[in-house]
């Protein structure tokens, strides 16, 4: 399987560049654009496949940032990395914020609103030949987490996803540029994230990668004592090893070196046959 021209065979890293002065997990420490350049440099250099560059914060709570604030914050940014041979992702809900993204250098769009955001989206990824991950949210980041409700969480993200790919697919979008992502942490309690992370094969099944973002998310902090955002790194990595040995193939991680190192330890316990010759 392959998605933006990546081969899954191996699980892949998508590292988080905020450039953002509000977002939960590192609000402000990037907004220049030099420091979100040299962060995204660190990130290749600590083993991201894919840097996914966002101006808009979707936390719980936030406010939406105007399409063009939100341009200026990530194309210098975008420009910069791309022209050094980054994969790059723009984590963007903004139909004129892709545009400028792609034109930028961007090959993957990251959209929360799985294309239904902005009437142009949907048909913009089609003509353009990117690649984009479709997320599940109920409701808007502002006010997503007042309220979450499901008669069954795992299986109405699944049944959502299955829709928007229909739509991307009937749109002319094949499935190697068709990612799913079921939105941990958007809209959902902590049961709700505990039973689609344990319950992730149907949406494996659903033919196209699979990507999950857990790194830092807050009901890791509820799960453990109420551990801040930057003291989350371990519940953060033992969700990442649960999501992958529940068939996920990319993971979206402020912390790429310490997971790149427990996905090589996984991998040599579990896939012993690609593990290099090398380690013996």
């Amino acid at each position: 399987m392959f998605f933006a021209g990546l081969s899954l065979d191996v699980p892949r890293l998508m590292g988080v560049v905020n450039v953002t002065p509000d977002s939960f997990s590192d609000g402000g420490r990037f907004l220049d654009a030099e420091a979100a350049i040299r962060h995204g440099r660190d990130l290749l250099a600590a083993g991201a496949d894919i840097l996914d560059i966002g101006g808009e914060s979707t936390r719980p709570g936030a406010e939406p940032v105007p399409p063009a604030e939100e341009s200026a914050r990530v194309i210098p940014v975008i420009t910069a990395l791309a022209a050094e041979g980054a994969v790059i992702s723009v984590d963007s809900r903004h139909a004129e914020v892709m545009k400028a993204a792609i034109a930028a250098g961007a090959t993957i769009v990251n959209d929360i609103t799985a294309l239904t955001g902005d009437a142009d989206a949907l048909r913009l990824v089609a003509d353009s030949g990117v690649s984009v991950v479709l997320m599940h949210m109920q409701g808007e980041p502002a006010g997503m987490q007042r309220d979450p409700r499901y008669v069954s969480a795992p299986r109405e993200v699944r049944d959502y996803l299955a829709a928007r790919l229909a739509a991307c697919r009937a749109a002319g979008i094949a499935d190697d540029r068709l990612c799913v992502d079921p939105g941990i942490g958007f809209g959902k309690t902590v049961g709700h994230n505990l039973e689609i992370l344990a319950g992730l094969g149907p949406l494996v099944e659903l033919g196209v990668a699979v990507l999950v973002g857990v790194s830092r998310k807050s009901f890791i902090g509820h799960l453990c004592g109420g551990a801040a955002a930057d003291r989350r790194l371990p519940g953060s990595l033992a969700a990442a090893l649960a999501a992958i040995s529940r068939g996920a193939h990319i993971l979206r991680v402020h912390d790429v070196a310490e997971t790149a190192q427990a996905l090589t330890v996984w991998r040599a316990i579990f896939c012993p046959l690609s593990t290099p010759a090398e380690l013996g």
